[in-house]
């Protein structure tokens, strides 16, 4: 299989998309084994690939503050409950958060907090499917495969459209 690819900048520093011919197949920051986030066989460089484009601009209109749901083709690949788990992220609200055990009880599998907190760890479309809006029970910030600094700023790049800091979270270690 053929991907393509685009590297833009945002305010946390490069980022590529990947594409296949059914959809976004991950979204990484610079650093990032794309491999590990479903980027596999031969990747193409194609700065003008229409889907592409569209995840750059609309991730541009996110981080400026313009746009709050992504309207793009996705192709994620992984377990089935690795899917179930990213879609149950993508219904987190903007602006708000919640905690491994509400994302488990919201898939209907309340007893697999860990399962979920290593499908969101394994989340290879960071930003457009949610897994920084997910916190610890005792409301800590924990695990972000980019770090935590950028799980922390893109919470609070959320947090003055929700109305008020989402959330009282403190840093974990």
């Amino acid at each position: 299989m053929i991907l393509s690819r685009k590297t833009f900048s945002t305010p946390l520093g490069p980022m590529h998309a990947f594409a296949s011919a059914d959809g976004l197949r991950a979204i990484v920051f610079d650093g990032s084994d794309p491999a590990a986030n479903g980027v596999r066989g031969e990747v193409r460089e194609d700065p003008r690939d229409p889907l592409l484009c569209a995840c750059a601009a609309q991730l541009g209109e996110y981080f400026a503050g313009r746009r709050r749901t992504f309207e793009l083709q996705l192709d994620p690949v992984g377990t089935p409950f690795q899917q179930q788990a990213w879609r149950a992220l993508r219904a987190i609200p903007f602006g708000e958060t919640c905690t491994y055990a509400e994302q488990a009880a919201a898939i209907g599998r309340p007893t697999a907090v860990r399962a979920v907190g290593a499908a969101n760890g394994r989340n290879p479309l960071t930003i457009v499917v949610p897994c920084h809006r997910v916190i610890g029970a005792d409301g800590k910030l924990t695990g972000l495969a980019s770090g935590l600094d950028n799980k922390r700023a893109l919470l609070e790049l959320e947090a003055p459209a929700a109305g008020a800091l989402p959330f009282g979270a403190v840093e974990g270690r």
